[in-house]
C-alpha cells in the first residue's frame, strides 16, 4: 500500500486521476504536434493564441507558464514559419503583440478538423455525461481551482510579509 494514500486517501486518489488524465492529454498533444512538425510548446502557443487572435507575449507567457526562453524560441519559430506575426504594442514599444495571421488560422482550423484531437475526444467524453453531471463536474473543478489559487496567493502574501 502506498503510504501517502494511507494518510490522504481522497487526495491521493484525486491526484492519481489527474496524473492519468495529464499523461493521456500529453500523448494526444505530442501526436498532433508531431504530425504538424511542431514541438509541444509551439503547439501549445498556437492553440492558445488562436482563440484570442491577438495577445501580448507577456499575457501568453502567463497563460502557458513555460520558461521565458522556451516561450521566446517557440514564438520565433511560429513567426519564421509564417503562422503568427509579432508587432510592438502601440502604448508600450517594449512589449510585443502576437497576431495569428491567415496562414496560422488555416493551420489552427486544420488541426481542429483533424480526427482524434484532444478537444474532439474530450468533447465526445463530455457529451456522454448528463447535463447536470457535467455542470456539477465543472463546478467542482472550478471550486478546486479557485481554492488552490486562494491558498497559493495567501502563502505568497505571507512569505512577502
Amino acid at each position: 500500500m502506498n503510504l501517502n494514500s494511507k494518510y490522504h486517501p481522497k487526495s491521493s486518489e484525486f491526484l492519481h486521476s489527474l496524473r492519468r488524465i495529464s499523461r493521456q492529454q500529453m500523448q494526444f498533444v505530442q501526436k498532433i504536434a508531431l504530425e504538424h512538425d511542431l514541438t509541444v510548446p509551439q503547439y501549445s502557443l498556437l492553440m492558445t493564441i488562436a482563440p484570442h487572435r491577438e495577445i501580448t507575449q507577456k499575457q501568453l507567457g502567463e497563460i502557458v507558464q513555460i520558461p521565458k526562453s522556451t516561450l521566446s524560441q517557440s514564438v520565433d519559430v511560429l513567426v519564421q514559419a509564417g503562422w503568427i506575426e509579432r508587432e510592438p504594442v502601440p502604448d508600450n514599444r517594449r512589449e510585443m503583440q502576437l497576431i495569428l495571421n491567415e496562414t496560422g488560422k488555416m493551420l489552427f482550423e486544420q488541426i481542429n478538423r483533424q480526427k482524434g484531437t484532444l478537444h474532439q475526444v474530450i468533447d465526445s467524453v463530455l457529451e456522454t455525461l448528463p447535463k447536470r453531471q457535467y455542470e456539477e463536474f465543472q463546478a467542482t473543478l472550478h471550486y478546486i481551482a479557485d481554492y488552490l489559487e486562494k491558498e497559493t496567493s495567501t502563502k505568497e502574501n505571507t512569505q512577502n510579509d
